[in-house]
């Protein structure tokens, strides 16, 4: 059934209770009925993105047995020392200090 409509009607703020003009007044997004000066769109902060669902793990996984890798199942870890793998024999290092004189003088 549709509604009657009058540019002389009337309708209250939901938010502040003053009277506006029915045709000038506007829902917001909480389904509130304001005046033009008290109407805002929704932010978008009350929007949130939806979060992935989490992946399924396998139960009892294990590493492939015939994969041919090199590494025989080992942990390799680069660094910038030597050949840049830990634990290989440091050969290049060299290194040299000297001091000069050193005066300490107390009061």
């Amino acid at each position: 059934m549709p509604f009657a409509s009058n540019k002389r009607a009337y309708g209250i703020c939901d938010i502040t209770g003053f009277r506006y003009h029915l045709k000038d007044m506007k829902k917001t997004w909480n389904g509130l009925l304001v005046g033009p000066d008290q109407w805002s769109p929704k932010h978008p902060q009350l929007m949130p993105k939806p979060t992935p669902v989490d992946p399924v793990a396998l139960k009892d996984a294990r590493p492939d047995p015939t994969s041919d890798g090199e590494d025989n199942g080992a942990f390799v870890v680069y660094t910038n020392v030597g050949l840049g793998k830990i634990g290989t024999k440091l050969d290049t290092f060299d290194i040299s200090a000297s001091v000069g004189s050193v005066t300490v003088s107390t009061s």
